[in-house]
């Protein structure tokens, strides 16, 4: 794996004769190891059809014409949520696994120095980038503080509790004494009962939905107006710094 650096200067560009002319440099750092961005993209497309497929389950379609026996939408239906839910929990463990044998960016997500004075100022500085309150973005090689924050507060532990009540959910549809049961069927007694599974399991969706949202805001925000890659970032590797200077 690259962990390199490469500055390259991308040309310059001639001012009017009121203004000097401006030399536009950029800088590449790869940040994003291949593994990491296959679990990304793997777990964005998964996620999606989780909450597509787990919105229908929580608010079915309307009965659907002729017999039962000619329809099965909704057995589909739960089919794909079941496979997703299967490829999000595989995907994490190994992302888990990576946090471990990755470069140091790989473990931002675990790990946010919370414990650090200057952590926190960093953080609160990026609270008021992002409301506008502050003119001069600081750049950061992988995770901004808060974005580490972001990460670990409503992914991390916001997909550990999916993965856990939806499989407690899914070990009560297998029945008694299965896999699933054995390792999750612990989850529906101690939150009350199975509705009440259900019901947070329905409101996590909504949690992670208010993440993705967020998350994409900020990213195109970050790739527009701080002057560095985000998005072809999770493609490439490669975290792109541009630097406009007079000559």
């Amino acid at each position: 794996m690259r962990s390199t650096v490469e500055d390259n200067e991308v040309g310059i560009t001639q001012g009017t004769p009121e203004t000097a002319p401006i030399i536009r440099q950029q800088t590449a750092v790869y940040v994003y190891e291949a593994p990491l961005r296959l679990w990304h993209w793997v777990t964005v497309f998964s996620v999606i059809t989780l909450c597509v497929t787990g919105y229908f389950i929580g608010s079915p379609l309307p009965t659907m014409p002729g017999e039962a026996s000619d329809n099965f939408v909704m057995g589909y239906i739960r089919f794909a949520h079941f496979s997703a839910g299967y490829i999000v929990a595989v995907a994490f463990i190994g992302r888990i696994y990576w946090a471990f044998v990755g470069n140091s960016h790989a473990r931002e997500l675990f790990l946010p120095p919370m414990w650090k004075a200057t952590f926190w100022r960093e953080a609160f500085h990026e609270v008021r980038w992002y409301l506008f309150l502050e003119k001069i973005p600081k750049k950061y090689i992988g995770h901004n503080p808060l974005g580490q924050l972001a990460m670990f507060f409503f992914f991390v532990l916001g997909i550990s509790f999916m993965i856990v009540t939806g499989f407690a959910l899914y070990g009560e549809g297998l029945g008694q004494g299965s896999w699933a049961d054995q390792l999750f069927g612990w989850v529906i007694p101690a939150m009350g009962q199975s509705q009440d599974v259900h019901t947070w399991h329905h409101l996590g969706m909504w949690y992670l939905i208010t993440f993705v949202m967020i998350h994409v805001y900020v990213a195109i925000r970050e790739d527009i107006m701080s002057r560095q890659s985000l998005i072809s970032t999770m493609i490439g590797g490669w975290r792109m710094f541009k630097d406009d200077k007079p000559d």
